[in-house]
């Protein structure tokens, strides 16, 4: 693929110049694709030549890194229910089937750009969050389906790396995970994030939830809601724009650490004059998918793929991400295959 003049990296602002802004937000990559954009970071995908991303594929493995949908049991949010799944017949040789309570989001899922805005700036690219009903077009999931997501990713393994040094995650306290360690990891693996790139972050949370959590853990987490993530800090924001990461997933809960961690950079003006009472205080889900646009992968089953990438030492891949195509759609399974 050819990457058109305005597309290459350099013609992008760096992170600290984006925060600098006033003709937009501060941080924000509002206009940066267009005053109509609706894929957000996805654009970066263009950076990269998809031939190039296929060489990736060397040993003819497919993972697929979706879970299986009775996996979470009970829900990990108060707002999210379990699916019920009817199947009927019209003949005995027939089966139809429907689903009730089909909550997008609740298992292997992708976050569009309609989930998250920025308390103080509002959704991305200034839309009006007013608007988004149901078969509507702006910032719908369905944009980021016919886009198709498609390219390289990178399989950062932070467990392995953190219990091959003798220090794994604390995952029943909900530790939180600093950059550093993150690219403290990547540098283990002998791994580069090039411009384009989807990045794949395992802390090895489904493998302690499906294996080695306890019935009341599992059973206290949508009211104890602790989990191991991302420490919410600005370096992070800055590190995924300025390699031009195309989107970023993990296998745990909400990419970052949850709740927000004391010191949080994200909160908003009235939360930094004391007022609370918002669950969602201090993400970092605000930065990246308000202000940049970064779409997010949540509880995507990667241990299946890192068990392949240890086994060999090659930690890349090719990625399809498949949301399903809603109009008007917030977020949506990910339907995820990664091939290497």
């Amino acid at each position: 693929m050819t990457i058109p003049a305005a597309l290459r990296r350099a013609d992008y602002p760096d992170y600290r110049d984006l925060l600098t802004r006033t003709d937009a937000p501060p941080g924000s990559s509002w206009g940066l694709f267009g005053r109509d954009d609706q894929l957000g970071t996805l654009n970066f995908l263009r950076l990269a030549d998809l031939s190039r991303s296929a060489q990736s594929v060397r040993a003819g493995q497919a993972f697929s890194l979706d879970i299986r949908s009775d996996t979470i049991a009970p829900s990990l949010a108060p707002t999210r229910e379990p699916l019920i799944h009817h199947i009927f017949q019209r003949t005995p040789f027939h089966r139809d089937e429907w689903l009730d309570r089909f909550y997008t989001q609740y298992g292997s899922q992708l976050d569009g750009l309609r989930h998250i805005a920025h308390p103080d700036h509002g959704f991305y690219n200034g839309a009006d969050g007013h608007t988004f009903t149901a078969g509507t077009e702006t910032l719908s999931i369905h944009h980021l389906a016919q886009l198709p997501i498609a390219g390289r990713a990178v399989l950062i393994d932070v467990d392995r790396y953190l219990a091959a040094n003798g220090t794994p995650l604390d995952h029943t306290a909900g530790q939180p995970v600093p950059l550093a360690t993150i690219t403290a990891a990547l540098r283990d693996q002998g791994t580069e994030i090039r411009p384009g790139d989807i990045a794949l972050i395992r802390f090895g949370w489904l493998d302690h939830y499906r294996n080695h959590s306890t019935p009341e853990w599992r059973e206290n987490l949508v009211h104890k809601q602790f989990h191991t993530g991302v420490l919410q800090s600005q370096d992070v924001v800055e590190w995924l724009w300025d390699h031009r990461v195309a989107m970023v997933a993990a296998d745990n809960f909400a990419f970052e650490c949850w709740p927000a961690q004391p010191g949080t950079p994200f909160l908003s003006d009235a939360e930094q004059r004391g007022k609370t009472g918002d669950p969602h205080a201090g993400i970092m889900h605000r930065a990246l998918i308000g202000l940049l646009g970064m779409p997010l992968g949540e509880l995507w089953d990667l241990d299946a793929l890192a068990t392949a990438c240890a086994e060999d030492g090659r930690y890349e891949c090719l990625i399809t991400v498949s949301p399903l195509p809603i109009v008007g759609g917030v977020g949506s399974p990910a339907n995820a295959t990664a091939l290497r």
